[in-house]
């Protein structure tokens, strides 16, 4: 066995078919290119849409079309879609993950906006701005629902085991553990592991994984062709070095197995991650995040606006919310809490009361009940002190809605980490602490990931993640995730 690792109790799969190397590539490519086949034809016929639509409220009760506009008709799906194409939205790597789809749709909808207006002006056609105007949002509008539909779909695919990619971790037996476990956690990646080689180690780590042992590093390409792989994953470590992660590439030239390396910086990415090249060499190049500036200011003013909006449109329900508290049980209809904000400083936070006046007296008699044990949070799935309204205002998070008032007030942000409690905070860990350099959220991750089902080590992981890789993207990304798993009351108790 190559590499140094002989074969354990672990390698108890049974073997694969010996297609031969890249039979899990055509695999994939099918559902790829099936994909990208729907996508194409629904962005064209997105394009007679807007072009049509836009027509007929720019040119209302005209039925003589001008050969400029008939034209505009014909060619407007292949503009549509040529320009998706060229900003790259097609590219298999894209569907389904993160926001690279949807800002590669929204740069090919600037960058034909501005075609067409240097065009325009080139050849002093004369196009009706309106035309363009209500034409490009339109499409680029429609194309984002589509985009989002094909995305849900194939979320649901991936639950069920489909739409996959067949990955082989390589490192070390440690961080081959780490990534593995962390392929899992992202469900909606698609990295559906189907077996290991290790470098190091005797893979006594991966029992609880249950993932196969394939071999070492010297039996790579034998591991795709056996568990028809279409990817291998390098973890991160001084267990593959350069000149080994050289020669296994070369080993997988002309199958189109995709080799991708783990940089080992699990919680960094997007914007902050840059490759430098120098001198031939590939370096990463890790931005520091930013936690004061321009954009800081900007996301303040963002957040203390639209809280002001949701306040004024939730008003009603509000209203409702605290009727149904205060008629229900008796005291007060707001609860008052002491939370930990940015820098450490403390603020009073609001919240509809949800538990009967004599929770927190209770608490040490159903200590034994904490379902979080493993860390700092007190929680119980059936916990006897939340009043029968306050259970329904929790299921859909109803009781947050008075911590507007909190973001009004520049306390809080509409999304950020989970604002903890002095308590909790005198026990952190200094990494734990980064929580503190933002301000604590109304939604975050933790919110559309599970909320009241994470674990103590999960939601911090998802709040550092957050800390550490803020964006406006990933705030509106979050805010529309959280519309949607607040309306399905999952994980809140």
């Amino acid at each position: 066995m190559g590499g140094g690792v002989q074969m354990s109790v672990l390698d108890r799969s049974p073997r694969f078919v010996d297609d031969g190397v890249g039979a899990g590539v055509a695999r994939r490519r099918n559902w790829e290119h099936r994909c990208a086949r729907v996508l194409v034809g629904y962005d064209g016929l997105v394009g007679v849409i807007a072009a049509l639509a836009a027509y007929a409220v720019r040119f209302p009760g005209s039925f003589s079309w001008a050969y400029g506009y008939l034209a505009a008709t014909l060619v407007a799906p292949l503009l549509w879609v040529g320009a998706i194409a060229l900003s790259g939205g097609y590219e298999s790597r894209i569907l389904g993950l993160g926001s690279e789809e949807f800002q590669r749709i929204f740069r090919a909808f600037v960058g034909l906006t501005a075609t067409v207006g240097f065009v325009s002006f080139a050849l002093k056609a004369d196009i009706a701005r309106g035309y363009i105007v209500l034409a490009l949002p339109l499409a680029m509008a429609l194309s984002f629902s589509g985009h989002y539909a094909l995305r849900k779909r194939l979320h649901r695919g991936r639950s069920r085991g489909r739409y996959t990619y067949r990955v082989i971790v390589v490192g070390g037996e440690e961080s081959v553990a780490d990534l593995t476990a962390q392929l899992r956690q992202e469900r909606y990646a698609g990295m559906q592991v189907v077996g290991v080689c290790l470098s190091s180690g005797e893979g006594a780590r991966l029992v609880g994984l249950g993932v196969p042992l394939l071999g070492g590093l010297d039996d790579v390409v034998e591991a795709v062709r056996a568990s028809r792989a279409d990817t291998v994953a390098v973890a991160a470590g001084a267990s593959v070095g350069p000149a080994r992660l050289r020669r296994l590439s070369w080993q997988l030239e002309g199958t189109d197995t995709d080799l991708v390396v783990a940089p080992g910086l699990m919680e960094v990415a997007g914007p902050r991650l840059h490759i430098r090249p120098m001198t031939g060499l590939p370096l990463l190049h890790v931005e520091e995040p930013e936690f004061a500036g321009r954009r800081r200011v900007i996301k303040a003013v963002v957040d203390r606006s639209l809280a002001v909006l949701a306040f004024l449109v939730f008003l009603p329900l509000l209203l409702g919310c605290w009727l149904a508290v205060r008629l229900t049980s008796p005291g007060p209809a707001i609860f008052k809490q002491v939370r930990t904000g940015q820098d450490g400083k403390e603020f009073t936070l609001l919240k509809f009361r949800s538990m009967y006046v004599d929770a927190e007296a209770r608490k040490a008699e159903l200590e034994g009940l904490n379902e979080r044990a493993e860390g700092l949070l007190f929680k119980i799935r059936d916990d006897p002190r939340v009043t029968p309204v306050g259970r329904w205002l929790r299921k859909f998070s109803l009781d947050e809605l008075p911590q507007l008032v909190n973001v009004i007030e520049g306390k809080m942000s509409l999304v950020g980490p989970r604002p903890p409690l002095p308590e909790e905070v005198a026990l952190y860990e200094d990494d734990v602490r980064r929580r503190l350099l933002v301000k604590p959220g109304l939604t975050g991750l933790w919110q559309i990931s599970g909320r009241s089902d994470l674990d103590w080590d999960e939601s911090v992981r998802l709040d550092l993640r957050y800390v550490e890789n803020w964006s406006f993207t990933l705030d509106l990304m979050i805010l529309w995730k959280t519309m949607s798993t607040v309306a399905r009351g999952r994980g809140a108790y």
